[in-house]
């Protein structure tokens, strides 16, 4: 039995990455056309092939073969190898033959045991939270390098498959379906963990703790059945209606603490909802009252409410482009499902009226190797030294860690800024957990890999903002919104100590279109003030001739390529053939050596890079 829920729960991993890696991808597509253009067919029809993909175990429902069961474990194990390419167009329809196999998979694995199938869930999601702790927020088995590691895997997967369905008698009694509160609940689940609950960088940046802590601690949390004696404490507590209703409702309490709260009152709180919702999804699955008449679609439209959850989420970050009454709503798509699932959990009967079952389980010790696993990986490295002679300032339009063909390129970020010797740079377009771009922590990420601090702002959703990453022992910083008519900006500051004096850095991402830039550019001079010496970074989306730029200039700051007598410098985006200059680095009361436009193409805008001196 142990052996089959190992097995099990690495489908549920592979399920899991590939719901990431379908929103992911379909970012880049519905970008593309809606943003870029032209829109044609192809916009609707991906999406409702992912639509069909999630449908696809309805029509495996009437199958009870073991032998179909382990079919589907080899496809799904066979499709998850391609998700390693970093290419775009692979990992979608690899995502698309994994969701449709090992969602099948996983709804015969329910119908066969719900108590079973929870323990499946649980350790699904504790595999998948080491793996992307192992990669710095980035799912390591992800990376281009991992593809000779997942493959050994999937063989090992696959030889394990068939020693199971050997050993093993065929499926009988099997369910005919779960309960419309517990396919939903099943949906909001997935939904809550895969935007907010088992991301730790969300936990972080939700409530301005440190990442390395809150990965231990919510990793704590999600395994706490998983102590000895946990199940029998969590269990007889659930049992009672009241005490259900009264632990879900903290559960919503902790969410909304996290969201509007800050400091480690607002970590608890998450901490503590992540745990009740691990407790509350097994204990549902194991009170579930026995289905006998055919729902063979309740369980797949359970999957399209997730769906439907997280494209209403993905509007909390989109507003100023669709749906502007989403503005700071995020929150709602969340307590919505949250409430879905306090529902799921609260109909199940009570003790007295279920029937006792010894709980299938993994050896406790795998989690505490793995709970180990995480502290080495999140033990905090020594920063780099910060020069005192001379720096290299850059500023930086990231993407939110993607280039101009949706590669996913924050490793090949990293090279490029190391090699050109950056000591600071001012990022933008940086997401921190953000279920579009991989669930990654593109700031956290980089500066793992390069030895730097980060002051990071989260203007939208808590999850997409700026940053400013430096080299050197933390120091004091500051961030500031900007008054913003669409997507919500700022501007964020470092006070570096260099050499015998100091250094004020900022960066800022300027407005787009129909956007008020020049009261932006007002309100982050003042922030501002006479700071010197002072470094200004940030994707300005304006020209040298605009405006904005002359109110930069109006505040005694030059532009390097002017100080050194560069004639029309080198544009900086488009990344491919680049067409305009709107990103750059402002200096004030510092001498400029060199100044140059990266060619790194591992983002859709170029890296501009200064070398300075102290007067």
């Amino acid at each position: 039995m142990k052996a089959r829920i190992f097995h099990a729960s690495w489908i549920a991993v592979f399920f899991l990455q590939s719901l990431r890696v379908i929103f992911s991808t379909m970012f880049g597509v519905i970008y593309d056309q809606i943003f870029e253009g032209p829109m044609s067919s192809w916009l609707p029809i991906s999406n409702l092939l992912v639509v069909l993909a999630l449908l696809v175990p309805a029509l495996l429902a009437r199958q009870r073969s073991k032998r179909m069961l382990t079919l589907l474990a080899i496809l799904a194990t066979l499709a998850r190898i391609p998700l390693s390419f970093d290419d775009a167009t692979v990992r979608y329809w690899g995502s698309l033959v994994v969701l449709a196999t090992a969602g099948s998979y996983l709804w015969m694995k329910l119908r066969e045991s719900k108590n079973e199938f929870g323990w499946v869930l649980l350790w699904g999601v504790l595999w998948e939270y080491v793996l992307r702790v192992m990669g710095d927020t980035f799912d390591v088995s992800l990376h281009d390098g991992s593809l000779p590691y997942v493959a050994l895997g999937g063989v090992v997967l696959i030889v394990l498959a068939v020693s199971i369905d050997r050993n093993s008698s065929d499926i009988g009694g099997m369910d005919e379906g779960i309960p419309w509160s517990l396919a939903l609940g099943l949906g909001s689940f997935l939904f809550l963990e895969m935007t907010l609950f088992a991301l730790p960088s969300a936990g972080a940046q939700y409530s301005s703790v440190a990442y390395a802590p809150m990965a231990v601690l919510l990793f704590i949390a999600s395994a706490a059945l998983l102590i000895p004696g946990g199940w029998g404490l969590f269990d007889s507590l659930f049992s009672l209606r009241r005490v259900r209703f009264v632990l879900m409702l903290l559960a919503v309490i902790g969410f909304l603490s996290g969201y509007f709260w800050q400091g480690w009152l607002a970590a608890s709180g998450l901490i503590m909802a992540q745990l009740l919702l691990m407790v509350s999804i097994v204990y549902a699955l194991n009170g579930a009252t026995r289905i006998d008449r055919p729902t063979h679609w309740r369980y797949p439209l359970g999957l399209i409410w997730m769906l439907i959850l997280n494209f209403f989420s993905a509007f909390a970050f989109t507003y100023p482009y669709t749906l502007p009454i989403m503005r700071e709503r995020g929150w709602l798509v969340h307590l919505l499902a949250l409430l879905v699932l306090t529902w799921s959990v609260i109909r199940p009967a009570t003790q007295e009226q279920r029937t006792k079952v010894d709980q299938p389980r993994l050896p406790s010790f795998i989690a505490g190797l793995a709970m180990l696993g995480v502290v080495i990986f999140v033990w905090p490295l020594a920063p780099e030294p910060l020069p005192q002679d001379s720096l290299r300032l850059a500023t930086w339009n990231i993407h939110y860690g993607y280039d101009d063909d949706w590669h996913t390129n924050l490793q090949e970020m990293a090279e490029a800024i190391a090699s050109e010797g950056v000591d600071v740079i001012a990022m933008q377009e940086v997401d921190t957990g953000r279920m579009t771009s991989y669930s990654s922590d593109n700031a956290y990420f980089l500066a793992q890999r390069l030895g730097m601090q980060v002051v990071y702002l989260p203007a939208v959703e808590h999850l997409t903002g700026i940053a400013l990453l430096y080299k050197g022992p933390r120091v004091p910083t500051d961030v500031a919104f900007l008054t913003s008519l669409q997507e919500q900006t700022g501007i964020v500051h470092a006070a570096l100590d260099w050499g015998s004096s100091s250094l004020d850095a900022y960066g800022i991402w300027m407005g787009l279109s129909n956007e008020d830039t020049l009261r932006q550019i007002d309100e982050a001079l003042a922030f501002i003030g006479p700071a010197s010496p002072a470094s200004f970074g940030g994707d300005f989306n304006s020209r040298p001739e605009d405006p904005e730029i002359d109110a930069v200039r109006a505040a005694a700051f030059a532009d390097p390529f002017d100080l050194l007598g560069v004639v029309d410098p080198a544009p900086t985006s488009p990344a491919i053939d680049p067409q305009e200059r709107i990103d750059f680095v402002w200096l004030r009361g510092l001498i400029p050596q060199r100044a140059w436009v990266s060619e790194s193409l591992a983002s859709d805008h170029r890296m501009v890079v200064v070398e300075v001196v102290a007067p």
